[in-house]
């Protein structure tokens, strides 16, 4: 009687062991399968096409790089429109608008673009120098503010404009923007050093 109950006890522990064996195989298997695919998978890394290094960005904060590529398209979106192209410079302007000033340019935008619309007026920027800082969030872009009427440039002044960001997750977001005055310039009309950040006065 002992014997029967220890042979299958036995036999028990011995098909339990057998199990345990294939089981180990199989992931072993699984494991392999996926290391191979990984190897052999192509590795791909999203460039803008005039980077030369790869572009990261990570939680713990915006790095210069990636500040002084976002303030550049920034700019050559903001201030470069037409009559024909104002849905889609407002849709675009509000893509990358903090959900906290929102509402507040969207307005300042459409009464921009309701100014704008049936005119022959249009306007573009030319950037000659940056300057960001990414621990303030802050970025200013000097450059020539070009206006045209028809074909013909009218007035081509150099301007230089201050982007107010902030960042959360992964997210950098446009809080504000404005026309920096010279200090010169703010001394003979009494006004500010510069126009609130939050003011759209400079894409008229």
């Amino acid at each position: 009687m002992e014997v029967g109950y220890s042979q299958a006890q036995a036999q028990r522990v011995l098909k339990q062991r057998n199990m345990l064996v294939l089981a180990c195989a199989s992931l072993g298997v699984i494991a392999l399968f996926a290391l191979v695919g990984a190897a052999s998978k192509d590795r791909e890394v999203v460039l803008q096409p005039v980077l030369t290094n790869p572009l990261t960005i990570s939680s713990q904060g915006v790095s210069r790089q990636y500040l002084e590529l976002v303030t550049r398209d920034a700019s050559v979106l903001m201030f470069n429109r037409t009559p024909q192209n104002l849905e889609y410079w407002i849709e675009s302007v509000l893509k990358i608008t903090h959900p906290s000033a929102y509402g507040r340019l969207k307005g300042e935008l459409l009464k921009i673009a309701n100014d704008q619309r049936g005119s022959s007026v249009a306007q573009y920027f030319t950037i000659e120098a940056m300057k960001v800082d990414p621990a303030g969030l802050t970025s200013e872009v000097t450059g020539v503010l070009h206006t045209l009427v028809g074909r013909q440039e009218v007035s081509a002044i150099k301007r230089t404009f201050r982007f107010d960001w902030t960042y959360s997750g992964v997210e950098l977001r446009l809080v504000g923007f404005g026309a920096v005055v010279p200090p010169g310039e703010a001394s003979k009309s009494g006004g500010p050093a510069a126009i609130p950040t939050d003011s759209t006065d400079a894409l008229q």
